[in-house]
Order: structure tokens, then C-alpha cells, then sequence
């Protein structure tokens, strides 16, 4: 009997590096998601795991409403962001968004256009089973958001 694979037993979180915390905890607020801390993360133990040694970070955990997901949001002030990949279109290599199963799109976005959500092409429907689109929200985050239909 050959002994037991290693793997992995749940997503904790996805992490999104902002420059403003209270409008990103704003945003994922109104979308549906609960702020459950706020804290700074700094300290020798902190830069061994990131590799960024002297790090200063102001981190808020979100997490959605199923309590089996969480957004982790980020502001770095120390050592300062040297990159920036918020405009990137869809279809660059790398982590660019995440997406969200919702209700009620059509009001959502409503509700989201004064936390800075824009629509990023349409929204459109996918063989009568849900209706998606990508929104950027502040900072240009990129969101998408899929509403189940009855269809399926």
C-alpha cells in the first residue's frame, strides 16, 4: 500500500495588494462580503514568508457570506509597491481577478457603481445557466460577478 498523497484540504484566501483599504473594504462590503479584522502585519517573521524582509502591511480580511471564502486586502507601507496590474485586460498572464456567485446582478451593480464598479464589456448570458460580466471596481480591481439562472 503506497502511503498518502499531500493535498491540499481548502482555499483559505486570495490576496489583493490596494493603496486605499477603506475603499476596497467599502466596495467588497456592498457587494456582500464581511469584514471580520483589520490588523498590521510587520516583523522579521512576517519579511521571512514573503521574501520582502522589512515589511510594514495593513491587512483586512473579508469573507463571503457562506463563510467558506475569504479576500485577504493588502496595503503595503513598507517596502513600497513596485508594480502595478490593475489595467491589465483579461486575457494577461498572472492572477487578475477574482469572481463571485451573486444574486440579482442587475441590482448589484447598481449598488456598486458609487463604490467605483464599472463595467468592463457586457453583461451576457451563457446557455440560459448564469449571467456574467467583469466589472472593475476601485483601483481598477477586477471582479466577476455570475449570476445563476434557472436553466440548468
Amino acid at each position: 500500500m503506497s502511503p498518502k498523497k499531500s493535498a491540499v484540504k481548502r482555499m483559505d484566501n486570495v490576496g489583493i495588494v490596494v493603496e486605499s483599504l477603506d475603499d476596497a473594504i467599502s466596495f467588497f462590503s456592498e457587494l456582500g462580503l464581511a469584514l471580520e479584522g483589520r490588523a498590521m502585519v510587520d516583523g522579521e517573521w512576517a519579511g521571512r514568508v514573503t521574501g520582502l524582509k522589512d515589511q510594514r502591511v495593513e491587512i483586512a480580511m473579508m469573507a463571503t457570506p457562506d463563510g467558506h471564502s475569504r479576500l485577504e486586502l493588502s496595503r503595503f507601507l513598507a517596502p513600497s509597491v513596485i508594480a502595478d496590474h490593475r489595467i491589465a485586460p483579461v486575457n494577461s498572464l498572472g492572477y487578475l481577478r477574482v469572481m463571485f456567485a451573486v444574486e440579482r446582478l442587475d441590482e448589484l451593480l447598481e449598488r456598486l457603481r458609487p463604490h467605483g464598479a464599472t463595467l468592463v464589456g457586457e453583461i451576457v448570458d451563457y446557455q440560459g445557466i448564469y449571467r456574467l460580466c467583469y466589472v472593475r471596481g476601485p483601483e481598477g480591481i477586477l471582479v466577476g460577478l455570475a449570476e445563476e439562472l434557472g436553466g440548468k
